[in-house]
């Protein structure tokens, strides 16, 4: 099975052969590092810029103007905040042009905790980027939705953001990419990279089929009846094994949701779900002040106060100026297993 490195590299060159995407670029995004995290080895119209992030998303606005399609990439989440202003001009561009000008463009960054990264490369943006009016955002937790999504964003006519969460970049999938080899070795073999001297290296790739994951549709990958978690990204598998744990040694069933897009969002999926639950804990790892799962929260006590059982609950990274280099700071930094397991537990106990 793909990992979702190698899953998202598939889908670019599904794009790139299918889609009619012309550009992939970013900061060695191009031979012969292929992306920070190898995402981008192999493609035929991926190129390197300069370390400048407001120069990579202008570009990407310059020419998704013309009406090319084109895919960006922010090296790390983490420097992506110098663009801000440029973000919202890219989000606000087909309302202000009253529908005469579309952005067909992508951006991907990686984001969230995890690889020990420290305070320079752990940032998460989900809050930030919700705060785009006019972006669509997603975020996979599985390679078999991230090349889903990642072709769904470039058929899109939109600015998509695509966040990557960097602790499952190298995490399998349990579902095979249409088109994808069964056997793990053989597709290493055809689209990874040699180690040492790639300037004779081209990758070889598999006959790939389209996938699409509607923008905006969540996943429910747990069905329950005592409470809802809902969450995405690196979390998703988190709340999956406390869902299993519970079930497994406390008969308790929970309902875990994959938001897999955080806007549009799925109100509907968790809307149906709460109302089953009458409770819900919402997982992130952003910062717990003015987190997206705050208005999720808020939305659920004002539609659907009347259905609860108890006070929807927020889980989300601690409020610091940044993330410790040690396994023990970040750790407790971010939500881990036994903290979901712990809030689930506590808002179970919450009596009406």
């Amino acid at each position: 099975m793909a990992n979702m490195a190698q899953a998202i590299r598939m889908a670019l060159h599904y794009g790139e052969k299918h889609l009619d995407v012309k550009d992939v670029f970013g900061q060695d995004v191009g031979p012969p590092m292929g992306g920070v995290f190898t995402a981008t080895q192999g493609l035929d119209t991926a190129w390197n810029t300069p370390l400048d992030e407001r120069g990579i998303v202008g570009a990407a606005m310059g020419i998704a103007m013309t009406g090319d399609i084109c895919v960006a990439e922010i090296q790390f989440c983490d420097y992506i905040f110098n663009t801000i202003d440029l973000l919202k001009i890219a989000g606000n561009t087909n309302w202000v042009t009253n529908g005469n000008a579309t952005l067909p463009m992508v951006l991907m960054t990686p984001v969230g905790a995890g690889i020990r990264g420290s305070v320079y490369h752990s940032h998460s943006f989900d809050a930030w980027a919700s705060r785009l009016p006019g972006w669509k955002v997603v975020m996979p937790s599985n390679p078999l939705d991230a090349y889903g999504l990642l072709i769904a964003a470039i058929k899109d006519p939109n600015p998509v953001m695509f966040l990557k969460p960097k602790a499952l970049l190298r995490v399998r999938g349990q579902e095979l990419l249409p088109g994808e080899p069964e056997n793990e070795k053989e597709l290493k073999a055809m689209i990874d990279a040699p180690v040492g001297d790639r300037s004779q290296w081209k990758a070889k790739w598999p006959e790939l089929k389209d996938h699409n994951v509607p923008i905006g549709k969540a996943k429910i990958t747990r069905s329950g009846s005592a409470a809802t978690i809902v969450t995405y990204g690196r979390h998703v598998l988190m709340c999956n094994d406390v869902a299993d744990d519970l079930k497994k040694n406390q008969g308790i069933d929970l309902e875990v949701i994959d938001l897999r897009s955080i806007y549009p969002y799925d109100w509907s999926c968790i809307k149906q779900s709460v109302s089953k639950t009458g409770r819900v804990l919402f997982v992130n790892e952003d910062t717990e002040v003015t987190n997206f799962a705050e208005h999720l929260s808020y939305r659920v006590t004002h539609e659907l106060f009347y259905e609860l059982m108890a006070r929807p609950r927020v889980l989300a990274g601690k409020n610091l100026p940044g993330i410790g280099l040690h396994a023990n700071l970040e750790e407790a930094s971010v939500p881990q297993v036994s903290d979901i397991k712990s809030e689930v537990l506590n808002l179970l106990k919450e009596v009406p």
